[in-house]
């Protein structure tokens, strides 16, 4: 099948696991790269992972091809160099230590492979920490955003692999980056994406605020509001709806919404500052309102007036949303010896039109040996 998308004819290598590489390669794989995931023998740990890890592997390795190589073997590195020869890209989130021993380290690579783009994800980016152990949970904790996630003395991680997952998008974008650069200098590039300073970026509003103005944010849940309404309310069949009311002609259309007009005239609510001052007592007065409507009702005020609103919802319920199925919203993917499964596209249009990438299956262990090895000429390695 014809590929039209961006990255078609690029070749990319990777040997990572659990979040952080796999994304890379998968935002790489889904813009039209070939991307080859290295695996032991016995395949990638991260495949027999249950729980709240069962998705890890199937999620962020759609549309890759499996190789497996025992890299503790000295003929297996071997191959592996002589794939690399192949390859415009190698993507990797391995220990810097255990890559010197394979002659795997950027430095060595950049040496034997000049035009190779190397993306390594990494805890951290080079510094007092660079050697630390790192995981998404880790970082949050060490950066302020599981402080600023959770109420005050209950910090709490955010509900996904959200730096893992952003680390694998800076490293794909640094990829980028590099490639273009390399259609003018012919040269490679060594593209290093730390989880630590990707979480650093996500808090870096609340750095700025104090280095400002000399005041620290609370934690979210605690936070002094910048809006007049930006609150959940129960609705009259006991379900939860968000509303909010950020500009001045929101608060308009929510008060005529809610059948509040007196609220528009009321000299105490005439500025933002206002209203966000008020808060105290304008809040229960838009519950009540709320309360006296059901859920689905509810729905239509906000949308029929173009009002800022979401339901709580919990991520299985979103593959009944409208919008999440509209056409390129899921991709049934084909789990080999497993169960097939649906999870989203790139959120990314290009001229309009949904990203789709070739194939989004999941590969069997070494389903791709004989396709992707067959050919290499192997020189040993001493």
């Amino acid at each position: 099948m014809t590929s039209a998308l961006p990255l078609d004819g690029i070749r990319v290598v990777e040997m990572s696991h659990m979040v952080m590489g796999p994304s890379a390669g998968m935002f790489l794989g889904f813009m039209g790269a070939e991307v080859i995931k290295i695996e032991p023998p016995v395949g990638d740990k991260t495949r027999n992972l249950t729980g709240m890890g069962a998705g890890f592997f199937p999620t962020f390795n759609r549309g890759k091809k499996s190789v497996t190589l025992d890299m503790k073997d000295k003929a297996e590195q071997a191959r592996l160099h002589a794939l690399l020869k192949t390859a415009d890209v190698f993507v990797e989130n391995f220990r810097d230590e255990t890559l010197a021993k394979m002659d795997l380290a950027p430095a060595q690579l950049r040496k034997t492979h000049p035009a190779l783009i190397i993306a390594s994800c990494k805890g951290f980016l080079k510094g007092p920490y660079e050697h630390r152990a790192a995981m998404d949970e880790v970082v949050q904790m060490m950066t302020g955003m599981a402080y600023m996630t959770g109420p005050a003395g209950r910090p709490l991680r955010i509900g996904s692999s959200a730096n893992d997952i952003m680390g694998g998008l800076f490293a794909a974008y640094g990829v980028l980056a590099a490639l273009i650069q390399r259609g003018t200098t012919n040269k490679g590039a060594t593209v290093r994406s730390g989880l630590f300073e990707n979480c650093l970026l996500l808090v870096a509003q609340h750095m700025v605020q104090f280095d400002i103005e000399g005041t620290e944010s609370p934690p979210m849940p605690e936070r002094v509001f910048s809006w007049p309404v930006y609150d959940l309310f129960p609705t009259s069949d006991g379900r939860q709806i968000f509303v909010g009311a950020a500009t001045d002609g929101q608060w308009d259309k929510l008060c005529k919404g809610l059948g509040l007009n007196h609220l528009l005239d009321d000299p105490r609510l005439q500025s933002r500052p206002d209203q966000i001052a008020a808060r105290g007592w304008t809040l229960p007065l838009i519950a009540q309102a709320i309360a006296r409507h059901p859920y689905d009702e509810m729905l239509q005020i906000m949308e029929k007036n173009g009002l800022l609103f979401a339901p709580v919802s919990r991520p299985s319920e979103m593959y009944d949303d409208p919008h999440v199925n509209r056409p390129g919203g899921l991709f049934t993917s084909h789990y080999a010896e497993k169960q097939d499964f649906r999870a989203p596209a790139l959120p990314v249009e290009i001229d309009g039109k949904p990203v789709v990438p070739d194939s989004v299956d999941i590969p069997a262990i070494g389903q791709h040996n004989e396709e992707i090895l067959g050919d290499l000429r192997v020189e040993a390695i001493e």
